[in-house]
């Protein structure tokens, strides 16, 4: 008789930039074991972000502990879990747009000596930041292709309601969805389903609020259209699944 070694139950965390997913990926990896989930020190520097972005690290890390990995996290759009010769229970937690672009600009003046006498609207009309790192950034973390995927999540593509499209069908199919706003509450809800003891809420890479016009507010809703009506289809999804 020919023995067989069952599969773990993995899991991918679409971790959208500056929706409170840090403070989440410390609760998990206190459940999973540091190994357990990717990126783990052994992945890299604890202060070395490639490992978190580029795919490339990744696919290489995969391919070295795939028999360790339980929980994939990082900032990898949804088709990462084609390259991946495994089956992954998917979640994801999403943030109004606003405010998570005005914590993505705080975040990289605050980490970028480059920009840090620079204006927030300063940081966002700069092409290098906008396209890569801002534009409707949840519906393009859930609808990329993975061959149009050239650099991870700063892959730069354009968009239209096709991709909308493909981002609400996404999160319909997602095992769970949360939102910053109630992220104990979607911590609780992961605890419940898949018996995970995550411990006490973690508070972390926040940053200080600070006043910003309404032009900017405005500018920044106007931009990112396709996410502010996703951010609204997940809130519903969210209700009608409560």
């Amino acid at each position: 008789m020919t023995s067989t070694t069952e599969e773990p139950r993995r899991f991918f965390f679409v971790h959208m930039q500056k929706t409170g997913g840090v403070s989440l990926y410390v609760r998990m990896w206190r459940y999973f074991g540091r190994e357990a989930v990717y990126p783990a020190p052994s992945d890299g520097s604890p202060t070395d972000v490639a490992p978190q972005l580029f795919v490339r690290i990744l696919l290489d890390r995969w391919r070295e502990r795939r028999d360790e990995i339980q929980l994939v996290t990082g900032h990898f759009p949804l088709c990462t879990t084609e390259l991946l010769d495994a089956d992954f229970t998917v979640f994801t937690v999403l943030r109004d747009p606003v405010e998570r672009t005005l914590s993505y600009l705080r975040h990289h003046r605050a980490t970028t000596p480059a920009d840090s006498e620079r204006s927030l609207e300063e940081i966002y009309s700069d092409p290098a930041r906008f396209r890569p790192f801002i534009e409707n950034h949840m519906v393009k973390m859930l609808s990329l292709r993975a061959s149009e995927m050239d650099n991870g999540m700063m892959s730069v593509i354009d968009f239209d309601r096709r991709r909308l499209r493909r981002a609400k069908r996404a999160l319909r199919r997602m095992a769970m969805v949360g939102v910053q706003e109630d992220l104990e509450d979607f911590a609780q809800r992961l605890q419940h389903t898949y018996g995970w003891d995550l411990g006490p809420p973690v508070h972390g890479n926040s940053t200080d609020h600070v006043e910003v016009p309404d032009s900017l507010r405005e500018r920044i809703a106007v931009d990112n259209r396709l996410d502010m009506e996703l951010y609204e289809y997940g809130r519903k999804l969210l209700r009608r699944r409560s």
